[in-house]
Formats: C-alpha cells, sequence, structure tokens
C-alpha cells in the first residue's frame, strides 16, 4: 500500500427527517444564500423544509443552477455573494448544485480577474479563501458533499473542468434518503452509474498490496448492483434509498483511494463528451469505461481479472475472454438501468472523437494512473465505443 494522509472534516447529518438540523450547522449571524437548480426542490417538498428550517435567518436565494453547471450561472451568483456581504451558503440540490456552490464559494473571495483560473494549469491559481458552505443533498451521485472537488462547464469555450481544494469542502451535509423518493428514473440510474464509475476509477488500476481498500470498493461495487435495481423498481423503499445514499457518498470522498493508485482519465474524456454535446455526466462515462477497459486491458490486467471473479463471478477461460467478460457484464449493467454504452445511442458523430483528440494534443495531456494514456490513446478509447 501506498503511504497517503487523509482528513475529511465534513460532517454528515445522515437519516429522514434530518433536513430541519440544518439550523443547528449555521451560524445564526450569518445571511445565508441558499442555492438550487430547476424547481424540483419546490416539488419534492424540500424547499418547504429548509425555508422552515432556516425562518430566523436573513435568506437569500439564487436558482437555476444547470445539471452540468454553467461557469456563467456561477458567476452571476458570485455577484449576489458580493452585493449582499452573504456570509454562508447553503446548496439545496444534487452534485451539480454542490459543485457549483463551490465554485461561488471560491469565487466571490477571488482577488482576481477571473476566477475560472482556479481551473486552467496555464494559471495554476489555488483560492485563497471561501465563504463557508454546506449541503442539503437531494440526489445521490457525485459524492460532492463530502469531497473537495468540483466541476464547472463554461458554455462560451465549450470546456468542462475540475478543481479541488479544502476550503471549499462543505462544513456539514444533510442527506436525507426521502428526498430519493421523488426522483425520476433517468436520475436514480445516472446516480447509481456515476458512484459505480468513481469506484472503478479508484480500483481498475494495479495491484498495491492493499486488500482493505480492495474490499470497500468492492462492497460499494456489490452494494450499488444490489440496491440500484431495488430504488429504480419502487422509488419509496427507505432501505434501498439510505444504501444507495451512502453508498454513493462513500464511492468519493476520499477513503476507498487511500494509499491506492487512482485513474480518473475516463471522467477527463467524459468531460469532453459534456463540452460538446450536454450528454449527462453519469452517462458520458457508461460510455467510455468499456473502452478505456479494453484498451488498457494489458495495464489494468490484474485489477479486471479480481474485478471479474469477485465482482461478477468470472472465473473461466483466457485472460483476455475474462476481461470480455467483464467488459460485457458492466456493459449489461449499466443498460439494465436505462443508460446506453456507445456513442451513436447519443447521436455523437465519429467527427467528435477528432476535436476531443485535438483537445488532449493541444494540452499535451498524459492521463491515467500511470500517465501513459496520450491523445491517440484517447482516440482509441472513443472509436471503441462507435
Amino acid at each position: 500500500m501506498n503511504n497517503f494522509e487523509y482528513k475529511n472534516t465534513v460532517k454528515i447529518i445522515f437519516g429522514k427527517g434530518t433536513i430541519p438540523k440544518v439550523a443547528g450547522e449555521i451560524p445564526k449571524d450569518a445571511k445565508v444564500l441558499m442555492i438550487y437548480g430547476g424547481g424540483s426542490i419546490k416539488r419534492n417538498g424540500v424547499y418547504d423544509q429548509v425555508k422552515k428550517a432556516l425562518k430566523n435567518f436573513e435568506l437569500y436565494e439564487f436558482g437555476g443552477i444547470e445539471a452540468n453547471p454553467h461557469y456563467e450561472t456561477c458567476m452571476k451568483a458570485i455577484d449576489v455573494v458580493k452585493e449582499n456581504n452573504i456570509g454562508f451558503l447553503l446548496a439545496v440540490g444534487g452534485g451539480s448544485v454542490v459543485d457549483a456552490t463551490k465554485f461561488i464559494a471560491a469565487g466571490a473571495l477571488y482577488e482576481g480577474k477571473d476566477p475560472w483560473n482556479f481551473f486552467t494549469k496555464r494559471f495554476m491559481v489555488e483560492p485563497k479563501a471561501a465563504v463557508p458552505l454546506g449541503a442539503v443533498l437531494t440526489l445521490p451521485a457525485t459524492g460532492s458533499e463530502m469531497n473537495w472537488t468540483t466541476v464547472i462547464s463554461r458554455v462560451s469555450t465549450q470546456e468542462k473542468l475540475a478543481f479541488g481544494h479544502p476550503l471549499v469542502s462543505p462544513k456539514f451535509s444533510v442527506l436525507d434518503p426521502e428526498c430519493v423518493f421523488s426522483l425520476p428514473d433517468r436520475q436514480v440510474a445516472n446516480g447509481v452509474v456515476d458512484a459505480y464509475a468513481h469506484v472503478l476509477e479508484q480500483y481498475l488500476t494495479y495491484p498495491v498490496n492493499s486488500p482493505l481498500q480492495d474490499r470497500f470498493a468492492e462492497g460499494i461495487l456489490l452494494t450499488l448492483i444490489e440496491e440500484g435495481p431495488k430504488v429504480l423498481a419502487n422509488r419509496t423503499d427507505y432501505d434501498a434509498a439510505a444504501n444507495f445514499m451512502w453508498s454513493a457518498t462513500m464511492a468519493l470522498n476520499g477513503l476507498i483511494a487511500l494509499g491506492v493508485p487512482t485513474d480518473w482519465a475516463t471522467h477527463m474524456i467524459g468531460h469532453e463528451l459534456t463540452a460538446f454535446h450536454g450528454i449527462d455526466h453519469a452517462r458520458t462515462l457508461a460510455i467510455v469505461f468499456p473502452g478505456m477497459m479494453h484498451v488498457k486491458r494489458k495495464n489494468k490486467k490484474e485489477k479486471i481479472l479480481q474485478y471479474g471473479e469477485r465482482i461478477w463471478g468470472i472465473t473461466e477461460g483466457t485472460d483476455d475472454e475474462r476481461i470480455d467478460k467483464a467488459i460485457a457484464k458492466t456493459v449489461e449493467f449499466f443498460e439494465s438501468l436505462g443508460v446506453p454504452c456507445t456513442l451513436p445511442e447519443y447521436d455523437v458523430p465519429a467527427e467528435t472523437i477528432g476535436k476531443i483528440k485535438e483537445r488532449f494534443k493541444q494540452r499535451k495531456s498524459k492521463l491515467g494512473e500511470k500517465q501513459d494514456i496520450d491523445y491517440k490513446e484517447v482516440e482509441e478509447i472513443l472509436e471503441n465505443r462507435l
């Protein structure tokens, strides 16, 4: 196992009926900006619960955060924070809302010209301060409620980029599984796939004799395989919703990454599909991951074989045959949730592959756990998904 340091300061408040507890987590004299998305929290009652809980606070609102949060929208929220001297941000929604709130938190106190500099390697700028924030999670998926990473899309340049810093880690996150009850099938399926892919990014690398981390990761994968379909079949199954929600949080709160190599190339490639075509983040991962496993089968052989055996019970055949079966079972699982796994199913033309290849070439990007995926292999991975 590799050396590591770990500190996660996010307080998790988990369970049914926990949303009112948000009031006790925010400084009493703070001006609060509640940030949310397209209005689903008003339909499912979460908005009213939060408003009631914060009735004694000076409360402002900013809605309209997109499913892939836009830099342009976040900049408008930053203006609201500055104009009203906001002292605390509360994200109420899914991972996109939490991500947006993290960027807003850092951007509002940035003294430079453009907080997009946080995302660009050319400037290598880190935030020096951030408005404190918390979250009320309504959609399990990204794990953003318990980590310090944010991903933002800039419409004007068709870019989707990430940065992370401890300053934008939430002070607390409220996780009420009953929020899952009102989610549409598409969002539940996306959440399961997103969490599953997060685990694979930290698991399908190469062995470093870390059996505990491997079994943590495998436990999350098996739980998602078991509980995800239950949530889709019966949205009011509280136990299934709770297990799904906690699995998504555990998939990306840093725990399973301790002491092991991680990849994230699938995410970097998937971000480009969202940037060019607006495809849901989780669905870009479902597209790219089978191609990644196919192209990098040599580098990832031992872990893919372990994955195939421990998750899918694949023990017979040559190494390549077992890897092919593991890829097929992964695709089968994603498709069973209603998530297609090829580019044509999203009307993505072959020409897009060339655009993405060129973008990675210009950036001189080296992806993967061994930094050995260049623009040519990015092209190969995507061509596998045609």
